[in-house]
């Protein structure tokens, strides 16, 4: 998907790492930059919401001293390539923290799909729904997802109940993320935040590792 190189707020590195964006602190000049945590009324920006809402799956390492917040659609082909890479760079690490937010921008069946892994975690199976849906190389329809989902050990029963039941919660989980993509100024899927810096696209992974190093010496600079 087409994103904007540069959008507003953010300083280019003068170096190959001008693929990130750094957010907040010190390092952002002009009149047009802020924070990348601002502080609004409706809380889209706030730094515990985008980091650690506690309505959003994350994995990896809980006390990680850096968080990488991927936006993905599960219909998405290249959050679909991207994901094992994503979890070896993880597992590699030992010290990030994954955290996960559902963004279904890519119509209905992306919608179904990220509120049934939703409506999963209170069986405590998101991570095997998501594996499940993010692992297949084929685009998803209703069907596919719920034979998946079957297939992944998911109590379908009780997931159609969770769904129902919690509709209103896990809409207000999605909308919130979609609030916070936008905002940030994020054009498609997968984008993340690591640490503090805004990576608007695909990386690979020695392009993680150095934006993981990248993160942490900004965070120890702070």
């Amino acid at each position: 998907m087409k994103r904007s190189n540069n959008p507003a707020g953010i300083i280019l590195q003068p170096t190959r790492r001008d693929a990130f964006g750094l957010l907040g602190g010190a390092a952002l000049l002009g009149a047009t930059s802020r924070p990348a945590f601002a502080q609004r009324v409706d809380d889209v920006l706030n730094e515990a919401l985008v980091l650690r809402d506690p309505e959003v799956p994350a994995t990896g390492n809980p006390e990680g001293d850096i968080n990488i917040v991927e936006w993905f659609d599960y219909n998405c082909p290249y959050c679909r390539k991207i994901a094992p890479e994503i979890q070896q760079v993880v597992q590699d690490d030992g010290k990030v923290r994954l955290v996960l937010k559902d963004w279904p921008i890519l119509g209905e069946v992306s919608k179904f799909g990220a509120r049934m892994a939703l409506a999963a975690k209170y069986q405590g199976k998101y991570m095997a729904a998501h594996e499940a849906m993010i692992g297949v190389s084929s685009k998803l329809t209703e069907p596919r997802i719920r034979e998946l989902l079957a297939g992944a050990g998911i109590d379908m029963d009780r997931l159609n109940r969770d769904a129902t039941a919690n509709a209103k919660a896990i809409d207000t989980v999605l909308s919130r993320n979609h609030d916070q993509a936008i905002a940030f100024g994020f054009k498609g899927t997968p984008s993340f935040i690591v640490g503090k810096f805004r990576v608007p696209g695909i990386l690979t992974m020695a392009e993680f590792e150095m934006v993981i190093a990248d993160a942490r010496k900004a965070k120890k600079a702070n």
